[in-house]
This record gives structure tokens, C-alpha cells and sequence, in this order.
């Protein structure tokens, strides 16, 4: 640990970002604007993305880097992506539920991803063919392998979404309705969060309608490599833009269906209230 340079640089490029955000959390003089799509950035965010680009331009100098502020270009070969703060608006109010976001694209494909969420005191990564693994706790804490759960029904799966206004926007909020009366329990652990609990097993699916390139990058490397499937809403690659969805394979296939199967909802609701909870 960890197995190759390129996870040992994304390591040390999140305790870059880490030293920063963690100053800059509940900071007093925090400054905080909106861009043009009515979303916020402070000045941790775009410090972090600087610090990051100019770590990359010096150690990995032929790489691209993409970001979520300062823009960039996926290319054919290698592409850094650097999302500085998921979880911004939580970040400004104080909330300690943000992370940075850093992965790895090789010829479009992620081969590592960090998410390091300093206020939680946790930190995931993966690497291509090496596993994924979660740190809580001190730095020098034992990182612990993950899998995702092995819950083979819905109607025994906790589900979780970012925030149930956007399914109208961009897909569809009865389908997601459909989704959470097919499943056990819902709730809204939200943006980074719930895959990487997909990840670890302590939740079953993460499904949200929207999402960049640079929010869900380095979690579906960490899902994959638990032994889950992400992808978006219609399964494919998730970094289009028509959101993301992360489970394990078969709850990834209930999930698909329920999602586009307009006459699921009463046979799931009538099977939840036959068979119950689980215990």
C-alpha cells in the first residue's frame, strides 16, 4: 500500500487539498460567490484546484488536467480530474459532509480515484485491479478493505439520492419514487457520500439524476473496485451527464428496471408489505 505511483501521488495531492480546506472550513472571512449556473464557489475551492494543478504540472507534466473550476479536456491518453470541494453548499454552512474528489482517466477510463473528506475523518481510494480501500481516523490508522453489500432484494435495500427536487428536472421524480417503494428504506445521504457507503456495504444503491464528470469520476473506480457497478440512470458510463446509479450487480439491474418500468410500482409495494423488513 499503496500499489503503484500514480495512486501514491493522489494520495499526497489530497493531503495537499486537505491542508487547505480544513483552514478554510468555518473560516469567518470564507469568500463565497455564485457562478453562472447559480451554484457556489469559495475560495477554498478554486485554492485547492490551483494547488492541485500546479502539484500535477510539476510531477506528472505530460498528463491533462481537468477541473471542476478551471476547466480542462478528457483526452485520449492520461487526464487528471479534480473536483476541489463536493459538497460546497454543505462546506459554506459549515456542514462537515465535503470531500475532494481526485481520479485518474486513462484513455477515458478512471484507474484511480481518492475522495478525502477531512471534517469526517475519512478518506477512500482504489486503484485498477487493486481494490478499494477506506481510512477513518488518524492518518496512521489501518485502512480496511471494502465490499459492497450482498442484499439480493430490493425490498431488503436502503437507497439514497442527493436531493429529490432535481429528479423532476432532469429525469423523473416518479421513477425515483418507484425506485424507493420498491426498496427497503430511503434517505438522502447525498453527492459523494452515498457511493462511497455503496462502497463500503453500509448502504445498497445510490441513484441521483445529474451529475458532472468530475463528481462521480473517482467514486466509480472506488465502487467498481468493491465489487459494484456505477453507471448512469440508463447504464452506461456515468460521466455523461444523465445521472449516476451504484450497487451491486444484481440490485444495479433491479434498480435499472425500476427506474424505467412504469408498472413496477404496485408489485414491488405489494411484495414489501407481504414479506416485510428484513431483520
Amino acid at each position: 500500500m499503496p500499489p503503484h505511483a500514480d495512486l501514491e501521488l493522489a494520495l499526497q495531492l489530497a493531503d495537499t487539498a486537505d491542508s487547505i480546506t480544513t483552514r478554510r472550513f468555518q473560516a469567518r472571512d470564507l469568500r463565497i460567490r455564485e457562478k453562472p449556473d447559480r451554484t457556489p464557489v469559495t475560495d477554498a475551492d478554486t485554492a485547492v484546484e490551483a494547488a492541485v494543478r500546479e502539484a500535477l504540472r510539476s510531477a506528472r507534466p505530460d498528463d491533462a488536467f481537468a477541473g471542476e473550476e478551471t476547466g480542462g479536456t478528457v483526452t485520449a491518453g492520461r487526464t487528471w480530474m479534480v473536483d476541489p470541494i463536493d459538497g460546497t453548499k454543505n462546506f459554506l454552512r459549515g456542514i462537515p459532509v465535503w470531500a475532494t474528489l481526485i481520479a485518474l482517466l486513462e484513455d477515458g477510463r478512471p484507474t484511480v480515484g481518492v475522495i478525502s473528506a477531512p471534517a469526517l475523518h475519512s478518506r477512500w481510494w482504489a486503484a485498477a485491479g487493486s481494490g478499494a480501500r477506506l481510512r477513518r481516523g488518524p492518518a496512521d490508522s489501518t485502512p480496511l478493505p471494502l465490499r459492497v453489500s450482498g442484499a439480493t432484494r430490493l425490498d431488503h435495500a436502503y437507497l439514497s439520492t442527493t436531493s429529490t427536487r432535481t429528479w423532476d428536472v432532469f429525469h423523473s421524480s416518479a421513477a425515483y419514487l418507484r425506485l424507493a417503494a420498491a426498496c427497503w428504506e430511503d434517505r438522502a445521504f447525498g453527492d459523494f457520500l452515498q457511493h462511497c457507503m455503496v462502497a463500503e456495504g453500509t448502504l445498497d444503491i445510490a441513484a441521483e439524476p445529474v451529475v458532472n464528470p468530475w463528481d462521480i469520476t473517482a467514486v466509480q473506480i472506488l465502487v467498481e473496485e468493491a465489487g459494484g457497478v456505477c453507471t448512469d440512470l440508463l447504464g452506461a458510463p456515468p460521466r455523461s451527464g444523465t445521472g449516476a446509479l451504484s450497487a451491486n450487480p444484481l440490485l444495479h439491474r433491479l434498480a435499472l428496471q425500476e427506474l424505467s418500468d412504469r408498472q413496477s410500482t404496485d408489485r414491488q409495494s405489494t411484495e414489501k408489505r407481504r414479506n416485510g423488513p428484513p431483520c
